[in-house]
């Protein structure tokens, strides 16, 4: 070990947030308020009507949001043909908020089924291309009781 001096010290991080990249943010702020029960905390507008950055709390948690800019490779889901990423929220009822979500527009990727690791979870995809997985705890299960459930899934008949 190297000894630690005033100029190494120890990095502390605070947060981390979410960017979501939109082809409409104002429309995406609508959808994830009845969705999901987002409330907007800010957005800033060009002239032209494009949101430069906005932010919106879903619970406890900001997310940050703005319009496409392909002019520096800032593009969303649809304008890249899909996403390799799925933000999960975890809530006390999953179902409700499953159907509160695919009742404001969502389409269902993988419907709510009890998970091997004990959450009750299900897919939505919003309007805008993003992926959300919806989850709700059903049981505590032990990291070893849930590889030996994960292992079971994969044996053969």
């Amino acid at each position: 070990m190297s000894k630690q001096t005033s100029n190494d010290a120890e990095l502390t991080i605070h947060d981390v947030y979410a960017y979501l990249r939109l082809h409409d943010t104002a429309a995406a702020i609508e959808f994830y308020a009845r969705a999901f029960g987002a409330k907007e905390l800010f957005r800033l507008v060009e002239p032209s009507g494009r949101v430069g950055h906005a932010e919106i709390k879903i619970g406890a948690v900001t997310i940050m949001l703005s319009d496409e800019y392909p002019e520096y490779g800032i593009r969303g889901p649809r304008s890249i043909g899909g996403t390799s990423v799925s933000i999960h929220i975890h809530v006390s009822d999953v179902d409700r908020l499953f159907e509160q979500a695919v009742a404001a527009g969502a389409t269902v990727v993988r419907p709510l089924t009890n998970q091997f690791y004990g959450e009750r979870s299900g897919t939505v995809r919003d309007p805008f291309g993003h992926e959300w997985l919806l989850g709700g705890h059903i049981e505590d299960v032990t990291p070893e009781e849930m590889q030996r459930r994960y292992t079971a899934m994969f044996k053969e008949d």
